[in-house]
């Protein structure tokens, strides 16, 4: 038991009385920036698709905020962090959020339904609003192997870039696979290569909504990193691969190229749901 005239106990019961207030100061400050967080997430969400979620782009950078703002209180004895897309996310940062949340957190309220294969291993990457970042700063590389149109063949394997999110334990989080790995190759599916990939019943009829194609190998590559291989997530039946037609594939080759060239794709004629 320690004593109330301990000097960290004292303080901290200060910081209790206190910390209503503290936090509704801070919703205010929030508050004042959230327009520019709510423009900078949908525009996100118009770059890559509607798998988009603004909403959790949104609270990942507030608590980004929080983490940051800390370093206002550094002793000078500590490593000062790096970015968050240059290191993983602070072990603490879920307790502060908890913490926060018990106190009248200046977070807004996650949504109901968010999948358990958000686990610390799924998230050492980086987070969403870090690649959105990176995105943003620095120009997306696409050169290697990887960005050969030479690679894609009339015997290459496809998937669904849904079903590559619930193989990779993101199946609830839409389009957290294109933020977190931006240099992944993806292909949106125009009326014809839908109207295809419907009558072969490899996806159901989804009317305006964006279908994105991916290079299964290329997700079977990230299934057997560091960061997803130790993941109880982890789906690969999922997968349900096939292989295109051979128009298809060329489009995609072109699409390749194009991208590769530092050109801009024009986007489906189908617009987002």
């Amino acid at each position: 038991t320690r004593s109330f005239t301990d000097p960290s106990v004292s303080m901290d019961l200060l910081r209790a009385v206190l910390q209503p207030s503290i936090n509704e100061e801070i919703q205010g400050i929030f508050n004042k920036y959230m327009k520019f967080f709510q423009t900078a997430a949908i525009n996100v969400r118009d770059n890559v698709g509607e798998e988009v979620d603004p909403e959790q782009l949104i609270q990942e950078t507030c608590r980004s905020c929080l983490e940051q703002a800390k370093l206002l209180f550094s002793d000078g004895k500590k490593v000062v962090p790096r970015l968050p897309h240059e290191q993983a996310v602070p072990k603490r940062a879920r307790q502060m959020d908890e913490e926060l949340s018990r106190r009248g957190s200046p977070i807004p309220k996650k949504r109901k339904g968010r999948p358990p294969g958000q686990s610390l291993s799924n998230d050492r990457g980086v987070s969403g609003m870090a690649a959105w970042k990176l995105k943003v700063s620095e120009p997306v590389k696409r050169d290697g192997p990887k960005w050969d149109p030479s690679r894609l063949t009339e015997t290459t394997t496809f998937v669904l870039g849904s079903r590559a999110n619930k193989a990779l334990g993101m199946g609830g989080t839409r389009g957290r696979l294109y933020i977190k790995h931006p240099h992944l190759f993806k292909y949106a599916a125009d009326p014809q290569d839908k109207h295809w990939l419907t009558e072969q019943q490899h996806m159901r009829a989804i009317g305006g909504k964006m279908a994105y194609l991916l290079i299964e190998e290329d997700i079977r590559d990230l299934a057997a990193s560091e960061d997803y291989r130790d993941s109880v997530d982890l789906r690969l039946e999922e997968l349900k691969p096939f292989i295109p037609p051979a128009w298809m594939t060329e489009k995609m080759q072109k699409h390749m190229e194009t991208l590769r060239r530092g050109g801009e794709v024009p986007p489906p004629e189908d617009p987002p749901e």
